[in-house]
């Protein structure tokens, strides 16, 4: 399968069941850890989970744009392809991710037996029973899982935006208000 067909699969499939609630940071780096489940391609009926954790390095406002650094996200182990075609790909899809840093990296990866709603169910009421605030839950296929995690990075850049933007103006006006 090529990188478009990867794309474009990891589009169509990808839920993000639970996002992490509160934001990205706005001045230090950002540790988001996820949970990834896919149907199983060689277990039918059973799940694959994958945790992992990406580091979100901090925003920069004096970076070269849309120029973002994925790395542990095993593109061209998995496909032959480096980060730079992944980064083009993306940029002439319109996919413009901030020129930060994104770090993945897995903690383990094992099998839930079980189908994959199931999975759903339990490590939703998981991450719930935990009041954990900080984990994503994701759901995609397993043959294309970096970029469901890719989609998730975006959802949640995409949702801190706003107040980044905020906090960045705050941080600018405190800074040089007369004393």
């Amino acid at each position: 399968m090529n990188i478009q067909d990867n794309w474009e699969k990891a589009l169509k499939n990808t839920k993000v069941v639970r996002s992490r609630v509160q934001d990205l940071q706005t001045f230090s780096d950002t540790s988001l850890p996820y949970i990834c489940l896919s149907e199983a391609v060689v277990n039918v009926g059973d799940t694959v989970v994958r945790k992992g954790e990406i580091m979100v390095g901090k925003p920069g406002i004096i970076l070269p744009s849309n120029l973002p650094q994925f790395e542990g996200f095993d593109f061209e182990k998995e496909f032959g392809f480096g980060q730079d075609m992944v980064t083009n790909f993306l940029l002439v899809r319109g996919v413009a991710f901030p020129s930060m840093k994104y770090d993945n990296k897995t903690q383990s990866l094992s099998i839930y037996n079980g189908h994959i709603e199931k999975a759903i169910a339990y490590y939703s009421d998981m991450l719930q029973r935990r009041e954990d605030v900080h984990s994503g839950l994701i759901v995609g296929p397993e043959d294309c899982w970096q970029f469901c995690v890719l989609i998730f990075i975006c959802t949640q850049v995409a949702k801190s935006a706003d107040t980044d933007i905020r906090k960045l103006i705050d941080r600018f006006r405190n800074k040089n208000r007369p004393r």
